[in-house]
């Protein structure tokens, strides 16, 4: 039985310019979720959060934007992936149940450090569904990221690059 031996040569590269080293990126997609924002009183009472996107991919219409979102609004994306995309979609940040209950001496889901850990969450699972390039693909994602408001009542279609 011949034996086989893995080629461990180098590949041959060509020499990296400043501009390459240094120059933008050829393909990027940065989403932050920053700056939240408790609105409302009572139990109309509710947490914003600012979505950041900063891109050069060609099927996105604008290179950079920000939307005010809630938690209702990342929920309302996971099922329209889930209902209208091929692509399995993360679990988003739980949605704290016991956090509401009355009592609680503390500000439950208003509280800093469970809005900070709900906006890391939200953070990771937008960047997750977004750098999916199929996803990448489904209207609902653009209007969530890129448009002011988010119509609901939409046609679900595919995005063609421009």
């Amino acid at each position: 039985m011949a034996e086989t031996v893995a080629d461990t040569r180098r590949l041959i590269t060509k020499p990296q310019n400043l501009n390459d080293a240094y120059g933008p990126p050829s393909n990027f997609l940065e989403i932050d979720v920053t700056n939240p924002q408790t609105v409302g009183v009572g139990r109309g009472r509710f947490t914003t959060y600012e979505v950041r996107v900063k891109t050069n991919l060609p099927i996105f219409k604008l290179k950079e934007s920000c939307v005010r979102r809630r938690y209702s609004d990342f929920e309302w994306l996971r099922s329209e992936l889930e209902r209208e995309s091929k692509v399995v979609v993360p679990p988003l940040p739980g949605k704290a149940f016991l956090r509401q209950l009355p009592f609680r001496g503390d500000d439950g889901i208003f509280d800093d450090s469970f809005i900070e850990e709900r906006k890391q969450g939200l953070e990771q699972f937008i960047n997750k569904v977004a750098g999916h390039p199929l996803a990448q693909n489904e209207r609902c994602l653009h209007m969530f990221l890129q448009d002011e408001i988010i119509d609901k009542s939409y046609t679900p279609s595919k995005i063609r690059h421009a």
